[in-house]
């Protein structure tokens, strides 16, 4: 028999339940959130598993991401001391007979990355492989009249994709669907896949634009409404609106809507962030082999270059962040890139640099910046690499140096807790400002008595320090030695350090090892050539 509740127990019952939607609406993001890409007063975090997560990445080789190469990428990663591993899916080899999938180099390379510990950031060379097509399938290379080419302004066809063949996006759009709906089923509830970056370094490589009979027509027509909007301009042709840009914002006007309709297309499958990496525009100076500064030929027009950003991101919302691939060591320079793309509706995140150790100091900027990662091109041995044998001694170092934390400096970042010091040519010490303190950072090892901080010979010295409470701080650095003190005031005046506890956090929890004190400490917590961290302690009187 069937009872039916009184309408107390109803009520009683009603209320429970609103209680506890309550308490789950209230409670932290949990371990079955797929990541996911958060914001907070201006700052970024990515959540893999409810927690912010720092990318320590290595990008491997194009060519690396087969089955016969992963041994030696783990062994790679490994000595990298990466917690990301990059790594490219070929569509070529994804769809090799339209309609039919590989899923075996994917799957092998999700095993070996759980196996080895490792996240993995997945890249999708489509359409777009800096800037021209050449991973697509034989299937779409061969048929040049389904699948249309890039017609330069004298005629020629040349080896890009048109953003306008609307076949040519259909077929990328069902394969890269059917990856993510792949990665759905096999990694859904596991949370290796990060993100996906969509396309690489998307645009045309020969030719400004589309110059065929169907794009010469719309582009003699008006500028859509949407990209008006996005542009802030009034009505008229492409000319007439965009004067001698107009090609230019032609081309990245139909790629953006393409990528997006391509991502928002994989994301209805697996809804996890998805990017795009730009090859961004480099002043002649800092690459004076290309001498002409023009789309198409400096860089792949289209692309999300610096002055294209804010109309990319309006153009494609299916795109969660754009990231831009430096390799240029220029510190001015590079600095102003990561500027460029670090905006309030915008994340940063480098997704290639040099792998030298020149570019190893960047790593601490962009720390600093708030980046949610940060990853170096071409660290796996394969034998082959476009930038020469450059070694990454000084990456592996950084990566071994925050590795061991790397959750616990990801919130720190979320907070605002943390900031760094970098040194530069002629700029031994620094000075951060912190709540009721400041920290003077000096470079050079070791710090003499009485004398100014001598500086490293190559400029790479770096510091990093968090605000753990009121008068409580996290820090570590390289070649570097740091002294709290009052505002306005020399340190050891009416403040000292009570303890400076030496250790390393283990599950979240923080476990000293030993203490620091006398020589350790009175030139300033010293950091040289070992990775080392402090939790230091101070007092006012």
């Amino acid at each position: 028999m069937r009872m039916t509740p009184s309408p107390k127990r109803s009520a009683l019952l009603a209320l429970l339940f609103a209680g506890l939607f309550c308490l789950a609406a209230a409670l932290p993001a949990s371990a079955a959130d797929a990541p996911r890409l958060v914001q907070k007063d201006g700052r970024y975090a990515l959540l893999v598993d409810g927690k912010p997560y720092l990318v320590l990445g290595g990008q491997i080789h194009n060519s690396s991401a087969w089955p016969s190469e992963l041994p030696q990428v783990w062994q790679s990663m490994a000595a990298l001391h990466a917690n990301t591993v990059e790594a490219p899916v070929y569509w070529e080899q994804f769809e090799p007979q339209e309609g039919h999938f590989d899923y075996t180099n994917v799957d092998q390379l999700i095993q070996g990355a759980r196996a080895h510990n490792l996240h993995v950031v997945l890249l999708w060379f489509g359409t777009w492989k800096n800037g021209n097509n050449h991973y697509a399938p034989a299937w779409v290379k061969s048929d040049t009249r389904r699948f249309p080419r890039i017609t330069r302004p004298d005629g020629e066809l040349i080896d890009v994709f048109s953003p306008l063949g609307r076949n040519t996006l259909q077929a990328d759009k069902t394969a890269f669907a059917t990856l993510m709906r792949h990665l759905k089923q096999i990694d859904g509830d596991q949370h290796t896949v990060l993100f996906m970056q969509v396309e690489n370094e998307s645009g045309n490589i020969g030719s400004v634009r589309d110059f065929s009979a169907e794009a010469n027509r719309e582009f003699a027509g008006a500028v859509p409404a949407d990209l008006l909007a996005a542009a802030a301009r009034q009505p008229g042709t492409w000319s007439q609106v965009f004067g001698s840009e107009a090609d230019e914002i032609f081309q990245a006007y139909h790629q953006a809507k393409y990528i997006n309709e391509i991502a928002a297309a994989g994301k209805a499958e697996f809804n996890i962030p998805c990017y795009i990496n730009v090859w961004i525009d480099y002043p002649p100076a800092e690459l004076p082999q290309r001498q002409l500064d023009q789309p198409g030929i400096a860089y792949p027009s289209g692309g999300a270059v610096q002055k294209l950003v804010g109309l990319w991101r309006k153009l494609a919302p299916a795109i969660d962040m754009i990231g831009p691939d430096i390799y240029t060591d220029d510190s001015p320079y590079y600095r102003e890139t990561m500027h460029a793309y670090h905006r309030a509706d915008n994340p940063l995140w480098i997704p290639e640099t040099g792998r030298s150790d020149s570019f190893a100091k960047f790593f601490f900027y962009a720390l600093g910046d708030g980046a949610i990662g940060f990853s170096p091109f071409g660290v796996d041995q394969s034998g082959w690499n476009i930038l020469g044998d450059e070694p990454w001694k000084a990456h592996s170092y950084n990566y071994s140096l925050i590795g061991p934390m790397d959750r616990e400096i990801a919130q720190l970042q979320f907070d605002g807790k943390l900031k760094t010091a970098v040194e530069e040519p002629g700029q031994a010490t620094q000075e951060l400002s912190f709540d009721g303190w400041q920290a003077t950072v000096a470079f050079g090892f070791p710090q003499p008595d009485g004398r100014r901080a001598p500086g490293t010979k190559d400029a790479h010295g770096s510091a990093v320090v968090a605000q753990l409470g009121p008068d409580e701080f996290l820090v570590t650095g390289i070649d570097a030695s740091v002294v709290f003190h009052l505002p306005g005031k020399l340190p050891w005046i009416r403040s000292q350090i009570l303890t400076a506890e030496q250790g390393a956090y283990e599950n979240g929890v923080w476990k000293p090892v030993r203490l620091w004190n006398g020589d350790e400490t009175d030139r300033g917590l010293s950091f040289h050539n070992t990775p080392e961290v402090v939790r230091v302690r101070m007092q006012r009187f």
